[in-house]
């Protein structure tokens, strides 16, 4: 048998290892601070921190500063750059195994988006899952500490990039939605996250850690939409696989 000289894709080297499959697997349900993935996956803080700078440098983890604690970091999946590896991981081995595209429809679920001033992040969380469920996904959001109006930028990006019309909705303080009870409660927000209550029913909680392009230096409300609209289409299909 003669070898073909092929190298193994970058994608099957990396999650091919046990350790980080499971911060693969950890980091797909959200957002996390180290200490947080080593109590998920049961390792010492340097092994995991070693494998979490392998996962870096292989491009498929992000690490950002937290903004309530800026000696914090927490760690993002980019679940489109392993979306498209693993494309590529199967086209290598034969082009038949290159998986098709494939549309979820998710089932009737209620979502609550957080953050502090419910005027940019949240809202356009609350806006794009409304738009790509088209409608069928019960959607709100809410601050803890709620400005007055919306952030006429968040309001202009949502209009021009994807014709939704924000003008006549105000900031909610969470306090407005305390007794709602919720499939799924997303914090947006570093500080959010930390003042965010319990709801009724016991929700899934998921943190998105999303800078406040308001405030964020080298942040912009473009780029902040094309984030959060990133990880609302991958959500779409998780929102229909576990709320029956």
């Amino acid at each position: 048998m003669t070898s073909t000289g092929q190298a193994t894709p970058t994608f099957l080297r990396l999650a091919a290892h046990p350790l980080r499959w499971r911060l693969l697997a950890a980091l797909a349900g959200g957002d996390h601070r180290v200490r947080e993935l080593v109590t998920l996956v049961g390792e010492p803080q340097n092994l995991v921190s070693y494998h979490l700078r392998l996962l870096r440098e292989g491009g498929l983890v992000t690490g950002t500063r937290s903004s309530f604690d800026g000696r914090d970091s927490y760690y993002h999946l980019d679940l489109d750059r392993c979306a498209a590896a693993l494309a590529e991981t199967g086209a290598a081995l034969h082009p038949a195994l290159r998986p098709p595209a494939s549309a979820s429809v998710p089932a009737r679920a209620a979502v609550l988006f957080v953050c502090t001033g419910n005027s940019a992040r949240s809202p356009i969380a609350e806006a794009l899952l409304r738009h790509h469920t088209g409608g069928r996904a019960e959607v709100t959001s809410a601050g803890s500490r709620p400005k007055d109006r919306l952030h006429a930028e968040a309001v202009r990006v949502l209009r021009d990039g994807y014709g939704i019309d924000l003008t006549a909705q105000r900031p909610r303080h969470l306090d407005s939605v305390a007794r709602r009870r919720f499939d799924y409660v997303i914090t947006l927000c570093d500080k959010a996250r930390e003042a965010c209550p319990d709801f009724p029913g016991r929700p899934r909680r998921v943190h998105w850690s999303v800078a406040d392009p308001a405030t964020a230096a080298g942040t912009d409300f473009r780029r902040t939409a094309t984030d959060i609209d990133t990880r609302i289409r991958h959500l779409v299909p998780v929102l229909g696989a576990t709320v029956q």
